[in-house]
C-alpha cells in the first residue's frame, strides 16, 4: 500500500470518538465472517422447522463470538502475537503442523460455503449455470483484494458496504413478512426440546468461526497503541467496543435470517432445507418479486464480504504457523482452489441439488476445528506472563472455559450424528487425543524468532561506489549481505543504507499503519545493526517500508538515496518455487541501472 494514501493511525494522540474511530475496523472485517452462506442454510432451517425458539441459541452464539474475539484481541494486544504465532512458539512443531492442518481446512471449508453461496445467488439473481458461477468466484475475490493497494480504509468499507446491504435488504424482506414481534421475544428464552439439538448445533457450528480468532488477533495489532499497560488496557476496552457493535450488527443479520423462515415458511407449515427453495418461495408467500431479488443480492454480498475475511486469515494462519508468505493473489488463488474442487466435482456428479449437503458439511468441518483455535487462546490469554495485564481474571476464565466445554461438547455430539462410525473412529481417536495434550500440556515460553546481528567481514578494495543499499529480509542471508556490503563499503569509503521491507498480511493491507510486535522487533534489529556499523566508523543510515511489495520498493528507495550498488541475498529459488515466493533480485536488476550484488549462503 503506497504510503501517500495510509498516514500512521497516532491513537495516542486522538481523543474521544476520534480515538474509536481510530481503533474501528478490524471487528467489522471480523463480522462479515459471522453472517457467510454457512450461517443463512442453518438460520433458515432453523426458522422454518422450529419458528422462533431457536433465536436465543443465535443470542447465545453471539455472546459466545464476543467472549471469544475479546479473548483474541487481547491475545494480540497484549502478547503482541496472534493466536498462530502463539501456537507456533509455544507448541511442539508436530502439535503446530497439526494445529496448522486443522486451520487450514477450516478455512477451505469456510471459503466453500462462500463459493457455493456466492455462485447459488448468481443463478438465483441472473440465472448462471452453478457450475459457472463457481469458477467465476475465482476471479471476484482476487478482484477485491487488489483494492487492497489503495488504503486499508477502502476494503473496511467496501466490506461495511456489503455488510450494510445484507442487513437492508433482510430488513425490508422482514417488514414485508410483518412477523409476531411477540412470538421474537419469547424466543429469545432459552428452550431447548430433543429434536431441535441438532439444528442448535450446527447453528452454533456455523456462529463461531475459528479462523476469525486468528485473524482479530493478528487485526488488532495494526494500531499503534503504545507498550505501556494503560495503552493496551485502553486498546483492549476499545476493540471491546468495537467488537460488541460489529458482532451485534452479525447478529442482527442472522436473528433476521432466522425471523425471516419463521414468518414465511413455519407459519405456512413449509419446511425448507435449500437456499434455493427458500428464494423460490418468498416471491409468491410475500406476494411481490422484490422479496426474491433482495434475497439474491444479499447471497451475494454475504459470500463476498465473508471471501475478503476468510482470504485475509488464510495469509496470517501460514505466515503464523509456518513463518512462510506467499504472495496473496497465490494464496488467494489456492484456497479458492481447494473449494473449487470438491464444489465443481459435487455438481457435476451428484446435480445441483446435492450443494446443501455441501453446504452443511462444511459446517461440520468448521466444527470440528472450532475447539483446536479455542482451547489454546483460552490457555494463552489465561497467563500473565503472556499478556501482562490483560489476562483474563478469574470469573473471565470461568466464563472461557465454560464456553469451550460447551463448543466441544455440543460439536462432539454433533459428529457423532453426522459422520459414520466407520470414519469417525479413526479420525476421532487423534483428534481428541490432541485436545487432551492442549487441555493439559503447559506452553512452553516465547522464543525468539528474528535474526539478530552479526559480526562482520574486515574490509578490503578500493573506493568506487559513494552509496550502497542493502535490502534485510530478517533471514540467515541478511549476515552474508552485510559481510559484503560492509567490506565494499570500507574499502570505498561508501556510505550504507539499510532497507527493510515488510511482507506481512498486515503491512500488506495496512501499510504504515502496521504496527505488529513482529514489525516492531523487525524495526528494532534494523536498527541495531546500523548501530554496530555506526560504532565501526561506516556512514549508515536506516528504513523500515510497510506496503509488502519488496521489488518495488527496493527500486523506488534506490532512487531515492542514489544508490551506485545494491547487494542482497538470494534464496536461490527456481522454478515452482519462483512462482510461489517471487524473482525479486531479477525484477531490481532489470529496473535499475546499477549494479545488483546478489549474495547467497556461504557465497
Amino acid at each position: 500500500m503506497d504510503s501517500t494514501i495510509a498516514a500512521p493511525v497516532a491513537v495516542e494522540t486522538l481523543g474521544g470518538w476520534r480515538r474509536f474511530l481510530a481503533f474501528s475496523g478490524p471487528a467489522y472485517l471480523i463480522s462479515a465472517g459471522y453472517m457467510d452462506p454457512g450461517n443463512w442454510a442453518t438460520d433458515l432451517e432453523g426458522g422454518a422447522r422450529f419458528g422462533y425458539r431457536l433465536l436465543w441459541v443465535l443470542a447465545a452464539a453471539n455472546l459466545m463470538a464476543l467472549l471469544l474475539q475479546t479473548l483474541s484481541a487481547r491475545l494480540g494486544i497484549g502478547a503482541g502475537r496472534d493466536l498462530a504465532q502463539c501456537c507456533r512458539e509455544n507448541y511442539p512443531r508436530p502439535v503446530a503442523i497439526a494445529l496448522w492442518l486443522l486451520a487450514e481446512g477450516a478455512i477451505a471449508a469456510c471459503d466453500l460455503a462462500e463459493v457455493l453461496g456466492t455462485a447459488i445467488g448468481l443463478k438465483l439473481l441472473f440465472g448462471i449455470p452453478l457450475a459457472v458461477g463457481v469458477v467465476l468466484t475465482a476471479f471476484s475475490t482476487l478482484a477485491i483484494l487488489s483494492l487492497s493497494r489503495y488504503g486499508i480504509r477502502l476494503i473496511e468499507r467496501l466490506v461495511l458496504a456489503l455488510v450494510s446491504l445484507i442487513g437492508i435488504c433482510i430488513a425490508i424482506q422482514i417488514a414485508m413478512a410483518r412477523p409476531d414481534w411477540g412470538a421474537v421475544a419469547l424466543g429469545l428464552r432459552p428452550q431447548l426440546a430433543p429434536e431441535m439439538l441438532f439444528v442448535a448445533a450446527g447453528m452454533l457450528g456455523a456462529t463461531v468461526m475459528p479462523h476469525n480468532l486468528y485473524l482479530h488477533s493478528a487485526l488488532v495489532q495494526t494500531r499503534a497503541i503504545g507498550q505501556s499497560a494503560e495503552s493496551k488496557k485502553r486498546a483492549a476496552k476499545f476493540n471491546l467496543l468495537d467488537s460488541a457493535l460489529a458482532l451485534n450488527a452479525a447478529f442482527l443479520v442472522n436473528g433476521g435470517l432466522l425471523v425471516l423462515a419463521a414468518a414465511v415458511f413455519h407459519a405456512g407449515g413449509i419446511v425448507v432445507t435449500e437456499i434455493a427453495q427458500a428464494h423460490r418461495l418468498l416471491s409468491p408467500l410475500l406476494g411481490t418479486g422484490l422479496a426474491g431479488v433482495l434475497f439474491a443480492v444479499a447471497l451475494i454480498a454475504a459470500g463476498q464480504s465473508s471471501t475478503v475475511t476468510g482470504t485475509m486469515a488464510g495469509q496470517i494462519v501460514m505466515e503464523g504457523f509456518l513463518n512462510l508468505r506467499l504472495r496473496p493473489w497465490l494464496r488467494s488463488f489456492v484456497t479458492r482452489m481447494v473449494a473449487l474442487v470438491p464444489a465443481l466435482a459435487t455438481i457435476w456428479f451428484a446435480g445441483e441439488g446435492s450443494t446443501y449437503q455441501l453446504l452443511i458439511l462444511s459446517q461440520v468441518i468448521l466444527s470440528l476445528q472450532l475447539p483446536f483455535a479455542v482451547i489454546p487462546l483460552v490457555r494463552f490469554t489465561s497467563e500473565p506472563g503472556r499478556v501482562g495485564e490483560l489476562h483474563s481474571p478469574g470469573w473471565l476464565k470461568i466464563l472461557a472455559w465454560a464456553c469451550a466445554a460447551l463448543i466441544v461438547s455440543l460439536n462432539v455430539w454433533l459428529l457423532t450424528q453426522t459422520i459414520p462410525p466407520q470414519v469417525l473412529v479413526p479420525l476421532g481417536v487423534p483428534l481428541l487425543a490432541l485436545l487432551g495434550y492442549l487441555a493439559t500440556a503447559k506452553p512452553a515460553g516465547r522464543t525468539a524468532t528474528l535474526l539478530r546481528p552479526a559480526p562482520v567481514a574486515e574490509p578490503f578494495s578500493r573506493p568506487v561506489y559513494a552509496t550502497i543499499l542493502v535490502p534485510l529480509d530478517h533471514s540467515n542471508l541478511d549476515r552474508e549481505a552485510l559481510t559484503h556490503a560492509l567490506a565494499l563499503a570500507r574499502s570505498h569509503g561508501s556510505r550504507l543504507h539499510l532497507l527493510h521491507v515488510e511482507e506481512s498480511v498486515a503491512s500488506l493491507v495496512y501499510g504504515e499503519q502496521a504496527r505488529t510486535a513482529e514489525e516492531a522487533e523487525g524495526a528494532d534489529y534494523l536498527r541495531s545493526i546500523a548501530d554496530t556499523i555506526a560504532r565501526e566508523g561506516v556512514p549508515v543510515t536506516s528504513e523500515v517500508v510497510y506496503s509488502g511489495r519488496p521489488r518495488e520498493e527496493i527500486v523506488r528507495v534506490a532512487r531515492n538515496v542514489k544508490a551506485d550498488l545494491v547487494v542482497m541475498g538470494s534464496h536461490g529459488h527456481k522454478g515452482f518455487k519462483d512462482i510461489l515466493f517471487g524473482t525479486t533480485i531479477n525484477a531490481v536488476r532489470h529496473r535499475l541501472g546499477i549494479p545488483v550484488l546478489a549474495v547467497t549462503a556461504g557465497g
